[in-house]
């Protein structure tokens, strides 16, 4: 298996990794302007992007996911609730659905409160062993925070949602399951991210301040702590759904 994490703009972080003997590869959350990282990369492990994945339909950069996977000749994917929000065709994902990355399986999980449709993608590497070996969170959970709940509207709704998510797909993994967030610090995806660009489930249990408080509480202090609104942030929506 090969990993790749890209830092590029609004302090977002975007992924590459497959498997390299089988000679297929997944990119998530790509950012316009970086496709050509992802095509040269594909070239020099000699590997085919088979899906092209957007976590969520992002409010704070424009994506470069569809056009990498016309690029390609890849999947562009998201989660299946985004039907609603687009306004073109894409391979729907669905909760719990495995993708084949030849010894890499990705598991989808569906985990709505940033916005609907937020997903979280669980790595596995065949050739290692049947554990998961990492997740990528997307904004769902970052390092020390966690996403904003605001950008659907009825944030204080979202921000329940955002609090079950967590608390019944990514803090029932492993202790020491790796997490890999869509966004460090400096985003305004949320409030109070850490530098750091990867953490593991156990850790954040213990020191991410929004993980340890009861539902009541979260919802509250996430409201309490919003940041402003990404710049652009209706246009960008726009540009990311169009056709």
């Amino acid at each position: 298996m090969f990993f790749k994490q890209l830092p590029t703009r609004e302090s977002s972080l975007s992924y590459f990794l497959g498997c390299a003997s089988l000679g297929k590869a997944v990119a998530v959350d790509v950012v316009v302007g970086d496709e050509d990282w992802f095509m040269d990369q594909s070239s020099e492990a000699g590997v085919q992007i088979t899906h092209v994945i957007d976590t969520h339909v992002h409010a704070d950069h424009y994506s470069g996911g569809r056009e990498l996977a016309r690029r390609a000749g890849a999947l562009y994917c998201l989660h299946e609730s985004a039907r609603s929000l687009v306004q073109f065709p894409f391979e729907p994902l669905a909760d719990g659905q495995w993708l084949d990355v030849g010894n890499v399986k990705v598991e989808v999980l569906h985990t709505p409160g940033h916005t609907h449709d937020s997903i979280c993608l669980l790595v596995k590497d065949q050739r290692r062993g049947d554990e998961p070996w990492f997740v990528l969170t997307g904004d769902t959970l970052f390092v020390g925070a966690v996403g904003r709940p605001d950008l659907a509207g009825r944030e204080e709704e979202m921000a329940g949602t955002l609090w079950e998510s967590l608390r019944r797909r990514l803090l029932t993994l492993p202790n020491e399951l790796e997490i890999y967030p869509g966004h460090q610090a400096g985003s305004a995806c949320g409030a109070g991210l850490s530098g750091k660009p990867s953490s593991t489930i156990g850790f954040e249990k213990r020191w991410n301040p929004a993980l340890g408080l009861d539902k009541t509480a979260f919802v509250q202090g996430l409201i309490a702590e919003i940041p402003p609104r990404p710049a652009n942030m209706a246009h960008i929506v726009a540009a990311n759904v169009a056709a």
